[in-house]
């Protein structure tokens, strides 16, 4: 059975390591692209890896998840989380399964952050445990195909 896993992350993900360290840390988000690089090996998967600032260039992403091979998706939708009804829509349209991750635990943040969108179409939600998060949301991908 394949695992080719799309693993979205939305805006400012680029920024790790430099924006608010005391919420988000240190390491960077090459650093954790080579932690997800390293989880592909480890679970026997193929990971690919998109960033976007841009509402509709996530979306274009997910659409052409339908058409590549991509059998899950990854997404850290970062701050359209709490209102991308586009990303949502385009989720549902491709129908692949969908698991949602964050870095923080956004039920202990501002009360709008406690908002997601995607909650209820997502197969299951990972957060509040930086990289490990991402970890968690490979594994349980992998775990389900064995």
């Amino acid at each position: 059975m394949s695992k080719n896993i799309l693993v979205i992350n939305g805006p400012n993900m680029n920024m790790l390591g430099i924006r608010e360290k005391e919420i988000y840390g240190h390491n960077t988000y090459d650093d954790l692209c080579k932690f997800l690089i390293d989880l592909q090996d480890k679970n026997d998967c193929k990971i690919s890896i998109f960033q976007s600032n841009s509402e509709g260039e996530i979306v274009d992403r997910i659409q052409s998840a339908y058409f590549d091979g991509t059998d899950y998706i990854v997404i850290n939708p970062a701050s359209y989380t709490h209102y991308s009804i586009a990303i949502r829509d385009a989720i549902l349209a491709v129908n692949k399964e969908t698991v949602e991750v964050h870095l923080t635990d956004i039920n202990n943040r501002d009360e709008f952050r406690k908002i997601s969108v995607i909650k209820d179409i997502v197969s299951q939600r990972f957060f509040g445990k930086g990289f490990d998060s991402y970890k968690e949301a490979i594994e349980y991908i992998c775990k389900k195909l064995k």
